[in-house]
Protein backbone atom coordinates (compact mmCIF):
# COMPACT_ATOMS: atom_id res chain seq x y z
CA UNK A 1 0.00 0.00 0.00
CA UNK A 2 1.20 3.29 -0.41
CA UNK A 3 1.04 6.26 2.10
CA UNK A 4 0.61 9.81 1.38
CA UNK A 5 2.24 12.17 3.52
CA UNK A 6 1.71 15.71 5.53
CA UNK A 7 4.08 18.21 6.91
CA UNK A 8 5.56 16.46 9.96
CA UNK A 9 8.69 14.88 10.98
CA UNK A 10 11.04 14.50 7.63
CA UNK A 11 7.86 14.09 5.38
CA UNK A 12 7.24 10.47 6.49
CA UNK A 13 4.46 8.00 5.77
CA UNK A 14 1.73 8.77 7.91
CA UNK A 15 1.03 6.28 11.15
CA UNK A 16 -1.14 6.98 13.57
CA UNK A 17 -1.94 5.42 16.76
CA UNK A 18 -4.63 4.92 19.45
CA UNK A 19 -2.87 3.21 23.05
CA UNK A 20 -6.13 2.87 25.96
CA UNK A 21 -5.71 1.18 28.83
CA UNK A 22 -7.50 -2.05 30.18
CA UNK A 23 -8.93 -0.23 32.81
CA UNK A 24 -12.97 -0.09 33.67
CA UNK A 25 -15.56 0.40 30.74
CA UNK A 26 -14.16 2.00 27.55
CA UNK A 27 -15.81 6.00 27.95
CA UNK A 28 -16.61 8.37 24.94
CA UNK A 29 -14.11 10.12 26.02
CA UNK A 30 -11.64 7.52 24.45
CA UNK A 31 -13.63 6.76 21.84
CA UNK A 32 -13.42 10.55 20.44
CA UNK A 33 -9.42 10.84 20.84
CA UNK A 34 -9.70 6.77 18.89
CA UNK A 35 -11.98 8.40 16.13
CA UNK A 36 -9.97 11.74 15.46
CA UNK A 37 -6.89 9.96 15.47
CA UNK A 38 -8.37 7.18 12.96
CA UNK A 39 -9.86 10.39 11.13
CA UNK A 40 -5.98 11.95 10.69
CA UNK A 41 -4.75 8.64 9.66
CA UNK A 42 -7.42 7.52 7.38
CA UNK A 43 -7.31 10.67 5.43
CA UNK A 44 -4.12 10.72 4.92
CA UNK A 45 -3.82 7.09 3.39
CA UNK A 46 -1.38 6.27 6.98
CA UNK A 47 -1.23 3.37 9.03
CA UNK A 48 -3.10 3.07 11.96
CA UNK A 49 -1.49 0.83 15.17
CA UNK A 50 -3.55 -0.09 18.16
CA UNK A 51 -1.69 -1.08 20.94
CA UNK A 52 -3.02 -1.61 24.88
CA UNK A 53 -1.15 -0.29 27.51
CA UNK A 54 -1.41 -2.61 30.36
CA UNK A 55 1.53 -2.39 33.05
CA UNK A 56 -0.65 -1.75 35.40
CA UNK A 57 -1.22 -4.90 36.43
CA UNK A 58 -3.51 -3.70 39.97
CA UNK A 59 -5.93 -2.34 37.76
CA UNK A 60 -5.99 -3.78 34.24
CA UNK A 61 -8.08 -6.57 33.60
CA UNK A 62 -8.39 -9.53 30.79
CA UNK A 63 -12.34 -8.58 30.62
CA UNK A 64 -11.66 -4.53 30.30
CA UNK A 65 -9.18 -5.60 26.73
CA UNK A 66 -11.84 -7.66 25.43
CA UNK A 67 -14.68 -4.96 25.92
CA UNK A 68 -12.09 -2.71 24.27
CA UNK A 69 -11.37 -4.61 21.32
CA UNK A 70 -14.88 -5.20 21.40
CA UNK A 71 -15.76 -1.40 21.33
CA UNK A 72 -13.65 -0.86 18.71
CA UNK A 73 -14.73 -3.36 16.42
CA UNK A 74 -18.80 -2.00 16.88
CA UNK A 75 -17.50 1.24 16.23
CA UNK A 76 -15.73 0.36 13.00
CA UNK A 77 -12.50 1.62 13.50
CA UNK A 78 -10.28 -0.94 11.81
CA UNK A 79 -6.40 -1.12 12.62
CA UNK A 80 -3.32 -2.06 10.54
CA UNK A 81 -0.98 -3.40 13.28
CA UNK A 82 -2.27 -4.32 16.47
CA UNK A 83 -4.01 -7.52 18.53
CA UNK A 84 -5.97 -9.83 16.36
CA UNK A 85 -4.52 -8.68 13.26
CA UNK A 86 -0.66 -8.53 14.09
CA UNK A 87 2.05 -6.75 12.61
CA UNK A 88 5.65 -6.41 12.18
CA UNK A 89 6.08 -4.31 15.59
CA UNK A 90 4.52 -6.83 18.14
CA UNK A 91 3.28 -7.43 20.42
CA UNK A 92 1.03 -5.09 21.46
CA UNK A 93 0.06 -5.82 24.69
CA UNK A 94 2.71 -3.41 26.91
CA UNK A 95 2.53 -6.82 29.23
CA UNK A 96 4.52 -8.25 26.90
CA UNK A 97 6.91 -6.11 26.04
CA UNK A 98 8.77 -5.85 29.30
CA UNK A 99 12.04 -6.93 28.00
CA UNK A 100 12.22 -4.29 25.37
CA UNK A 101 11.41 -1.54 28.31
CA UNK A 102 14.52 -3.50 30.21
CA UNK A 103 17.00 -2.91 26.87
CA UNK A 104 15.79 0.30 26.87
CA UNK A 105 16.35 1.50 30.11
CA UNK A 106 19.73 -0.17 30.44
CA UNK A 107 20.92 1.56 26.94
CA UNK A 108 19.78 4.85 28.37
CA UNK A 109 21.36 4.06 31.89
CA UNK A 110 25.01 3.32 30.05
CA UNK A 111 24.67 6.25 27.66
CA UNK A 112 24.33 8.80 30.64
CA UNK A 113 21.04 9.98 29.66
CA UNK A 114 19.25 8.49 33.09
CA UNK A 115 20.86 7.59 36.62
CA UNK A 116 19.14 6.11 39.57
CA UNK A 117 18.19 7.92 42.41
CA UNK A 118 17.79 6.47 45.71
CA UNK A 119 15.64 9.15 47.56
CA UNK A 120 13.22 8.42 49.98
CA UNK A 121 9.74 9.67 49.89
CA UNK A 122 10.28 11.83 52.91
CA UNK A 123 13.14 13.41 51.89
CA UNK A 124 11.55 14.53 48.33
CA UNK A 125 8.53 15.86 49.87
CA UNK A 126 10.87 17.56 52.49
CA UNK A 127 12.78 19.00 49.44
CA UNK A 128 9.50 19.99 48.08
CA UNK A 129 7.99 21.61 50.84
CA UNK A 130 11.05 23.34 51.09
CA UNK A 131 11.37 24.84 47.32
CA UNK A 132 7.41 25.89 47.50
CA UNK A 133 8.15 28.17 50.58
CA UNK A 134 10.36 29.43 48.72
CA UNK A 135 8.96 30.25 45.97
CA UNK A 136 11.01 27.28 43.43
CA UNK A 137 9.87 24.89 41.29
CA UNK A 138 8.88 22.21 43.34
CA UNK A 139 9.78 18.97 40.80
CA UNK A 140 12.79 16.93 41.20
CA UNK A 141 15.68 18.80 42.24
CA UNK A 142 18.70 16.52 40.73
CA UNK A 143 19.97 15.75 44.14
CA UNK A 144 21.30 11.89 42.73
CA UNK A 145 21.63 13.40 39.42
CA UNK A 146 25.44 13.09 39.44
CA UNK A 147 25.83 10.15 42.54
CA UNK A 148 29.45 8.95 42.59
CA UNK A 149 30.04 5.35 43.15
CA UNK A 150 30.98 5.37 46.38
CA UNK A 151 27.48 7.51 47.13
CA UNK A 152 25.71 4.52 45.16
CA UNK A 153 27.16 1.73 46.93
CA UNK A 154 26.78 3.55 50.72
CA UNK A 155 23.06 4.35 49.56
CA UNK A 156 22.37 0.51 48.72
CA UNK A 157 24.34 -0.74 51.65
CA UNK A 158 21.53 1.21 53.46
CA UNK A 159 18.66 -1.05 51.56
CA UNK A 160 17.69 1.80 49.35
CA UNK A 161 15.66 0.60 46.44
CA UNK A 162 16.31 3.33 43.59
CA UNK A 163 13.89 4.38 41.18
CA UNK A 164 15.37 5.58 37.24
CA UNK A 165 14.92 9.04 36.52
CA UNK A 166 15.85 10.90 32.91
CA UNK A 167 18.45 13.48 32.82
CA UNK A 168 16.53 15.89 31.07
CA UNK A 169 18.48 18.43 29.00
CA UNK A 170 18.63 22.10 30.46
CA UNK A 171 16.61 24.13 28.06
CA UNK A 172 13.35 24.89 27.16
CA UNK A 173 11.26 22.81 24.70
CA UNK A 174 8.83 24.58 21.79
CA UNK A 175 7.29 22.48 19.64
CA UNK A 176 4.58 23.31 16.67
CA UNK A 177 1.32 21.60 18.51
CA UNK A 178 -1.42 20.33 15.57
CA UNK A 179 -4.12 21.49 17.65
CA UNK A 180 -2.85 24.52 19.71
CA UNK A 181 -0.34 25.79 17.53
CA UNK A 182 3.15 26.89 18.88
CA UNK A 183 3.72 25.93 22.57
CA UNK A 184 7.13 26.49 24.99
CA UNK A 185 7.79 25.09 28.55
CA UNK A 186 10.76 26.40 30.24
CA UNK A 187 13.89 24.47 31.80
CA UNK A 188 12.36 25.33 34.99
CA UNK A 189 8.58 23.51 34.08
CA UNK A 190 10.73 20.17 33.61
CA UNK A 191 12.62 18.33 35.81
CA UNK A 192 14.28 15.29 35.75
CA UNK A 193 11.14 12.34 35.80
CA UNK A 194 11.10 8.91 36.97
CA UNK A 195 11.13 6.17 34.19
CA UNK A 196 11.37 2.90 36.21
CA UNK A 197 9.76 2.06 39.69
CA UNK A 198 12.00 0.93 42.52
CA UNK A 199 10.64 -2.42 41.98
CA UNK A 200 11.42 -2.37 38.69
CA UNK A 201 8.41 -1.87 36.60
CA UNK A 202 8.55 0.68 33.69
CA UNK A 203 6.16 3.91 33.88
CA UNK A 204 4.20 5.46 31.01
CA UNK A 205 6.58 7.98 30.96
CA UNK A 206 8.69 5.14 29.51
CA UNK A 207 6.45 2.64 28.04
CA UNK A 208 4.77 5.36 25.87
CA UNK A 209 7.22 7.07 23.99
CA UNK A 210 9.41 3.95 23.40
CA UNK A 211 6.33 2.16 21.99
CA UNK A 212 5.81 5.09 19.41
CA UNK A 213 9.44 4.93 18.36
CA UNK A 214 9.58 1.23 17.80
CA UNK A 215 5.93 0.89 16.12
CA UNK A 216 7.14 4.39 13.66
CA UNK A 217 4.62 6.58 14.93
CA UNK A 218 4.66 9.78 13.23
CA UNK A 219 1.39 12.21 14.34
CA UNK A 220 0.29 11.51 18.41
CA UNK A 221 -3.48 12.67 18.75
CA UNK A 222 -4.21 12.49 22.61
CA UNK A 223 -6.17 14.49 25.05
CA UNK A 224 -4.92 17.70 26.25
CA UNK A 225 -4.09 16.32 30.22
CA UNK A 226 -1.25 14.60 28.41
CA UNK A 227 0.10 18.31 27.15
CA UNK A 228 2.42 18.51 30.31
CA UNK A 229 4.47 15.21 29.23
CA UNK A 230 4.94 16.18 25.92
CA UNK A 231 8.66 18.00 26.51
CA UNK A 232 9.53 15.30 28.29
CA UNK A 233 8.75 12.41 25.62
CA UNK A 234 10.44 14.74 22.87
CA UNK A 235 13.53 15.07 25.09
CA UNK A 236 13.39 11.17 25.29
CA UNK A 237 12.69 10.64 21.60
CA UNK A 238 15.83 12.83 21.07
CA UNK A 239 17.35 10.28 23.51
CA UNK A 240 16.20 7.56 21.46
CA UNK A 241 17.93 8.62 18.57
CA UNK A 242 21.63 8.34 20.09
CA UNK A 243 21.24 5.06 21.47
CA UNK A 244 19.13 3.51 18.44
CA UNK A 245 16.25 3.29 19.61
CA UNK A 246 13.54 3.38 16.74
CA UNK A 247 13.71 5.58 13.50
CA UNK A 248 15.31 9.00 15.21
CA UNK A 249 12.94 11.38 14.45
CA UNK A 250 10.35 13.16 16.90
CA UNK A 251 6.49 12.88 15.86
CA UNK A 252 4.03 15.48 15.93
CA UNK A 253 1.29 16.24 18.60
CA UNK A 254 -1.50 17.12 18.43
CA UNK A 255 -3.54 17.75 21.86
CA UNK A 256 -7.27 17.31 21.83
CA UNK A 257 -9.78 19.43 23.62
CA UNK A 258 -11.38 17.98 26.89
CA UNK A 259 -14.96 16.52 26.87
CA UNK A 260 -16.90 17.67 29.20
CA UNK A 261 -20.03 16.99 31.20
CA UNK A 262 -22.88 18.06 33.00
CA UNK A 263 -21.64 21.04 35.79
CA UNK A 264 -18.92 21.74 33.05
CA UNK A 265 -16.89 19.43 34.61
CA UNK A 266 -14.29 17.21 32.49
CA UNK A 267 -16.40 13.97 31.38
CA UNK A 268 -14.54 10.70 33.47
CA UNK A 269 -14.85 7.13 33.09
CA UNK A 270 -17.02 6.92 36.16
CA UNK A 271 -19.45 8.88 34.74
CA UNK A 272 -22.71 7.19 33.56
CA UNK A 273 -22.99 9.25 30.24
CA UNK A 274 -19.43 9.02 29.34
CA UNK A 275 -19.69 4.73 29.31
CA UNK A 276 -19.90 3.28 26.15
CA UNK A 277 -21.48 0.11 26.67
CA UNK A 278 -24.50 1.95 27.88
CA UNK A 279 -25.21 3.88 24.26
CA UNK A 280 -24.57 0.49 23.05
CA UNK A 281 -26.96 -1.32 25.02
CA UNK A 282 -29.64 1.51 24.68
CA UNK A 283 -29.73 1.17 20.62
CA UNK A 284 -26.81 4.07 19.57
CA UNK A 285 -26.00 3.15 15.97
CA UNK A 286 -21.92 3.54 15.82
CA UNK A 287 -22.05 6.11 12.94
CA UNK A 288 -24.28 8.09 15.14
CA UNK A 289 -22.15 8.27 17.78
CA UNK A 290 -19.25 8.82 16.11
CA UNK A 291 -20.62 11.10 13.72
CA UNK A 292 -21.87 13.38 17.38
CA UNK A 293 -18.60 13.32 18.94
CA UNK A 294 -16.57 14.29 15.71
CA UNK A 295 -18.53 17.37 16.27
CA UNK A 296 -17.01 18.14 20.01
CA UNK A 297 -14.18 20.03 18.64
CA UNK A 298 -14.73 19.63 14.46
CA UNK A 299 -17.44 19.82 11.80
CA UNK A 300 -17.81 19.38 8.48
CA UNK A 301 -19.05 22.03 7.61
CA UNK A 302 -21.02 25.30 9.42
CA UNK A 303 -24.50 23.79 7.41
CA UNK A 304 -24.22 20.15 8.06
CA UNK A 305 -24.14 18.33 11.28
CA UNK A 306 -24.95 14.77 10.08
CA UNK A 307 -22.58 12.88 7.49
CA UNK A 308 -21.06 9.42 7.21
CA UNK A 309 -17.76 8.29 8.92
CA UNK A 310 -16.15 7.98 4.93
CA UNK A 311 -17.46 11.35 4.81
CA UNK A 312 -15.59 12.94 7.60
CA UNK A 313 -12.24 10.68 6.68
CA UNK A 314 -12.28 12.71 3.37
CA UNK A 315 -12.86 15.95 4.94
CA UNK A 316 -10.86 15.45 8.58
CA UNK A 317 -7.95 18.08 8.91
CA UNK A 318 -6.73 18.09 12.43
CA UNK A 319 -6.04 21.86 12.07
CA UNK A 320 -9.19 22.29 12.32
CA UNK A 321 -9.84 20.69 15.50
CA UNK A 322 -11.22 23.71 17.97
CA UNK A 323 -8.92 23.58 21.10
CA UNK A 324 -11.79 24.72 23.67
CA UNK A 325 -13.50 22.06 26.02
CA UNK A 326 -16.50 20.47 24.14
CA UNK A 327 -19.31 19.65 26.05
CA UNK A 328 -21.50 16.21 25.57
CA UNK A 329 -25.05 17.46 25.30
CA UNK A 330 -27.24 13.55 25.40
CA UNK A 331 -29.85 15.22 23.81
CA UNK A 332 -28.38 16.38 20.70
CA UNK A 333 -26.34 13.25 20.30
CA UNK A 334 -29.93 11.34 20.52
CA UNK A 335 -30.82 13.47 17.77
CA UNK A 336 -28.34 13.02 15.55
CA UNK A 337 -28.60 9.05 16.15
CA UNK A 338 -32.40 9.53 15.53
CA UNK A 339 -31.32 10.91 11.54
CA UNK A 340 -28.80 8.08 11.53
CA UNK A 341 -31.24 5.37 12.16
CA UNK A 342 -33.87 6.80 9.77
CA UNK A 343 -30.97 7.04 7.30
CA UNK A 344 -30.88 3.24 7.30
CA UNK A 345 -32.66 0.87 4.81
CA UNK A 346 -35.42 -1.62 5.86
CA UNK A 347 -33.44 -4.68 5.68
CA UNK A 348 -30.58 -2.86 7.72
CA UNK A 349 -32.49 -1.37 10.03
CA UNK A 350 -34.13 -5.19 10.76
CA UNK A 351 -30.50 -6.20 10.96
CA UNK A 352 -29.29 -3.89 13.74
CA UNK A 353 -32.56 -4.67 15.89
CA UNK A 354 -32.09 -8.06 15.73
CA UNK A 355 -29.43 -8.11 18.63
CA UNK A 356 -31.79 -5.83 20.69
CA UNK A 357 -34.57 -8.04 20.31
CA UNK A 358 -32.12 -11.21 21.11
CA UNK A 359 -31.08 -9.09 24.43
CA UNK A 360 -34.79 -8.78 25.44
CA UNK A 361 -35.29 -12.26 24.88
CA UNK A 362 -38.32 -11.68 22.22
CA UNK A 363 -36.19 -12.91 19.76
CA UNK A 364 -34.40 -16.99 19.41
CA UNK A 365 -30.82 -16.58 18.64
CA UNK A 366 -30.91 -17.10 15.45
CA UNK A 367 -34.48 -16.07 14.96
CA UNK A 368 -37.13 -18.10 13.66
CA UNK A 369 -38.36 -17.15 9.80
CA UNK A 370 -41.71 -16.33 11.29
CA UNK A 371 -39.68 -13.98 13.46
CA UNK A 372 -37.87 -11.99 11.29
CA UNK A 373 -40.91 -12.06 8.77
CA UNK A 374 -42.58 -10.44 11.36
CA UNK A 375 -40.15 -7.67 12.41
CA UNK A 376 -39.74 -7.05 8.71
CA UNK A 377 -43.24 -6.42 8.31
CA UNK A 378 -43.75 -4.38 11.85
CA UNK A 379 -40.41 -2.17 11.84
CA UNK A 380 -41.14 0.42 8.77
CA UNK A 381 -44.11 1.35 10.84
CA UNK A 382 -41.80 2.50 13.81
CA UNK A 383 -38.96 3.45 11.64
CA UNK A 384 -39.48 7.59 11.65
CA UNK A 385 -40.76 7.17 15.59
CA UNK A 386 -36.66 5.81 16.51
CA UNK A 387 -33.97 8.16 18.15
CA UNK A 388 -33.01 5.14 19.34
CA UNK A 389 -33.00 1.06 18.38
CA UNK A 390 -34.31 0.45 21.94
CA UNK A 391 -37.04 2.64 21.63
CA UNK A 392 -38.34 0.40 18.46
CA UNK A 393 -37.78 -2.46 20.92
CA UNK A 394 -40.25 -0.83 23.46
CA UNK A 395 -42.63 -0.32 20.76
CA UNK A 396 -42.50 -3.71 18.84
CA UNK A 397 -42.49 -5.73 22.03
CA UNK A 398 -45.98 -5.94 22.04
CA UNK A 399 -45.90 -8.49 18.86
CA UNK A 400 -43.33 -10.90 20.15
CA UNK A 401 -44.12 -11.71 23.71
CA UNK A 402 -46.71 -14.17 24.70
CA UNK A 403 -50.21 -14.00 25.33
CA UNK A 404 -49.00 -15.09 29.44
CA UNK A 405 -46.11 -12.38 29.60
CA UNK A 406 -48.23 -9.33 28.01
CA UNK A 407 -48.47 -6.27 30.36
CA UNK A 408 -50.10 -3.22 30.39
CA UNK A 409 -48.49 -0.40 31.62
CA UNK A 410 -50.26 0.61 34.76
CA UNK A 411 -50.05 4.33 34.55
CA UNK A 412 -52.09 3.91 30.55
CA UNK A 413 -53.98 1.13 32.29
CA UNK A 414 -55.33 4.23 34.99
CA UNK A 415 -55.80 6.55 32.49
CA UNK A 416 -57.38 4.80 29.64
CA UNK A 417 -59.01 1.65 30.75
CA UNK A 418 -61.33 3.37 33.63
CA UNK A 419 -65.39 2.12 33.41
CA UNK A 420 -65.18 4.34 29.61
CA UNK A 421 -62.69 3.29 28.84
CA UNK A 422 -63.58 -0.48 28.95
CA UNK A 423 -67.08 0.31 27.44
CA UNK A 424 -64.68 1.43 24.34
CA UNK A 425 -63.29 -1.72 24.45
CA UNK A 426 -65.93 -3.97 24.19
CA UNK A 427 -67.42 -2.03 21.48
CA UNK A 428 -64.04 -2.45 19.93
CA UNK A 429 -64.28 -6.31 20.78
CA UNK A 430 -67.73 -6.43 18.88
CA UNK A 431 -67.07 -4.77 15.94
CA UNK A 432 -63.79 -7.17 15.46
CA UNK A 433 -65.15 -10.60 16.44
CA UNK A 434 -66.58 -11.18 13.23
CA UNK A 435 -64.89 -9.64 10.50
CA UNK A 436 -64.23 -12.59 8.04
CA UNK A 437 -61.33 -10.43 6.16
CA UNK A 438 -58.34 -9.35 8.79
CA UNK A 439 -56.54 -6.73 7.55
CA UNK A 440 -55.50 -3.15 8.39
CA UNK A 441 -58.73 -1.64 5.71
CA UNK A 442 -60.87 -4.05 7.16
CA UNK A 443 -60.15 -3.73 11.21
CA UNK A 444 -59.86 0.79 10.41
CA UNK A 445 -63.51 0.33 9.05
CA UNK A 446 -65.08 -1.75 11.58
CA UNK A 447 -63.40 0.39 14.27
CA UNK A 448 -64.23 3.80 12.96
CA UNK A 449 -68.11 2.54 11.91
CA UNK A 450 -68.86 1.94 15.78
CA UNK A 451 -66.64 3.96 17.21
CA UNK A 452 -66.59 7.14 15.92
CA UNK A 453 -70.01 6.83 13.45
CA UNK A 454 -72.33 4.40 15.38
CA UNK A 455 -70.88 5.60 19.32
CA UNK A 456 -70.34 9.41 17.99
CA UNK A 457 -66.41 8.98 20.00
CA UNK A 458 -63.75 11.42 18.89
CA UNK A 459 -60.48 9.63 17.60
CA UNK A 460 -58.24 9.78 20.52
CA UNK A 461 -61.30 8.92 22.47
CA UNK A 462 -62.43 5.87 20.34
CA UNK A 463 -58.70 4.35 19.84
CA UNK A 464 -56.82 4.70 23.14
CA UNK A 465 -58.57 2.01 25.25
CA UNK A 466 -57.98 0.18 22.46
CA UNK A 467 -54.42 0.72 21.65
CA UNK A 468 -53.56 -0.13 25.20
CA UNK A 469 -55.65 -2.93 25.72
CA UNK A 470 -53.22 -4.59 23.25
CA UNK A 471 -50.02 -2.98 22.82
CA UNK A 472 -49.96 -2.46 26.62
CA UNK A 473 -49.11 1.35 25.90
CA UNK A 474 -50.18 4.62 24.78
CA UNK A 475 -47.16 5.19 22.74
CA UNK A 476 -47.12 1.90 20.06
CA UNK A 477 -46.68 2.20 16.09
CA UNK A 478 -50.01 3.06 14.17
CA UNK A 479 -53.33 1.14 15.59
CA UNK A 480 -54.89 -0.69 12.65
CA UNK A 481 -51.57 -1.71 11.28
CA UNK A 482 -50.59 -3.34 14.21
CA UNK A 483 -53.59 -5.40 14.72
CA UNK A 484 -53.42 -6.97 11.57
CA UNK A 485 -49.89 -8.18 12.34
CA UNK A 486 -51.39 -9.13 15.82
CA UNK A 487 -53.48 -11.28 14.17
CA UNK A 488 -57.70 -11.79 15.27
CA UNK A 489 -56.95 -14.67 17.78
CA UNK A 490 -54.43 -12.42 19.51
CA UNK A 491 -55.90 -9.15 19.16
CA UNK A 492 -59.47 -10.93 20.67
CA UNK A 493 -57.50 -12.38 23.33
CA UNK A 494 -56.05 -9.07 24.88
CA UNK A 495 -58.82 -7.05 24.51
CA UNK A 496 -61.02 -10.08 26.66
CA UNK A 497 -58.19 -9.58 28.82
CA UNK A 498 -58.72 -5.83 29.25
CA UNK A 499 -62.39 -7.18 30.03
CA UNK A 500 -61.20 -8.71 33.05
Amino acid sequence: MTYSTVPGPGDRPVVGRFCPSPTGNPHVGMARTALFSWAFTRHHGGKFVFRIEDTDASRDSQESYDLLLDVMRWLGLDWDEGPVVGGPNGPYRQSERMGIYADVTQRLLDAGLAYKAYDTAEELEERREKARAEGRPSGYDGLHRDLTDEQRAAFEAEGREPVIRFKMPRRDYTFDDLVRGPITFGEADVQDFVIVRANGQPLYTLTNPTDDALMGVTHVLRGEDLLSSTPRQIALYEAFAQIGVGQGFVPAFGHLPYVMGSGNRKLSKRDPESNLLGYRDQGFLPEGLLNYLALLGWSLDAERDVFSLAEMVEAFEVGRVNPNPARFDLDKCTAINGSHVRLLQPAELVDRLVPLFQAEGLVADPPTEFQVGLLTAAAPLVHERMALLSEGVAMLRFLFVSDDEFTVDEADRAKQLDEKGLDVVRAAREALADLPVWSTATIEGALRARLIDELGLKPRVAFGPVRVATTGSRISPPLFESLELLEKRRTLARLDAALG
